[in-house]
């Protein structure tokens, strides 16, 4: 029957999204669960990320970017200061793009409680080898992890991987990197369901368009564990989309200039 669900909720994600304008993000549809998706390193896409989530006023914040042991930091004192509350996430040392992106989404909701749904690097790691079932270990039948992937949604899946790496990875390690991705999913999902047991709907994450997909993104997880919770997902690009998107909703922004991120992947060896 687990299998059986398990295609079910995959297959069952919307095939078409709907595109909005960003002053719609004042006035969501009503949900469970807001999935508010991003280009990591976009300072449009965060603060609109802030104008919804001081709309929606969540009594949680599911963040991507770090987890839960550095959430527990957070206290009520250190996140009234975007500098204290920066030295007490550690953020400099995590990886992510300047903490002032972040820090309005904070202040948008000074009073939801922060949890943090990030898989340490050395998990991560530990999944690119192991898997993602045997990693996270107790729940891991709750999303589904022990399980293949349909053939289909594998080679699509690896393709997506290669494509990200810029055609540098070897080929062997795809599935692997795939399992990582299949560990942040169920991470987020499994602190967005803390979240809802803890405090009750609603709950904000804050996550990666990636993970934001409702075909097998961290909203297909949760699907899994929770089938009855209503979530909505919301995709902000920087380009018009050329085919149907796996969203409930989606928007587009101005790009940000950056650097080719493939040049280290072409750069002569010294």
């Amino acid at each position: 029957m687990k299998t059986l669900t398990f295609a079910f909720v995959l297959s069952a994600a919307p095939a078409i999204a709907t595109e909005i304008m960003p002053d719609a993000l004042q006035d969501l549809p009503p949900a469970q669960v807001y999935v508010l998706g991003e280009v990591h390193d976009n300072p449009i896409h965060h603060a609109y990320q802030a104008q919804a989530v001081a709309a929606i006023g969540p009594k949680a914040i599911v963040f991507e970017m770090f987890n839960a042991d550095i959430a527990a930091a957070v206290t009520p004192a250190n996140r009234a200061s975007k500098e204290t509350l920066e030295r007490a996430l550690g953020w400099a040392s995590l990886g992510w793009p300047d903490f002032g992106f972040y820090y309005p989404i904070f202040t948008a909701a000074p009073n939801a409680a922060i949890y943090g749904g990030g898989v340490p690097r050395e998990q991560l790691r530990a999944s690119v080898m192991q898997g993602a079932a045997s990693v996270l270990g107790e729940g891991a039948a709750d999303f589904a992890l022990q399980q293949p992937l349909p053939d289909a949604m594998q080679a699509t899946r690896e393709a997506l991987q290669m494509e990200a790496h810029c055609n540098a990875l070897p080929e062997q390690m795809l599935g692997g990197m795939v399992e990582s991705q299949r560990l942040r999913d169920a991470m987020l999902a499994q602190q967005v369901r803390l979240a809802l047991q803890d405090l009750g709907a609603p709950v904000v994450v804050i996550t990666g368009n990636g993970h934001a997909r409702n075909d097998w993104g961290m909203p297909a997880a949760l699907a899994l564990a929770e089938p009855d919770v209503d979530v909505l997902s919301i995709a902000q690009f920087e380009d018009l989309p050329d085919t149907p998107q796996p969203f409930d909703l989606w928007l587009i922004t101005e790009p940000v200039p950056r650097e080719d991120p493939c040049a280290v992947f072409t750069k002569p060896q010294e």
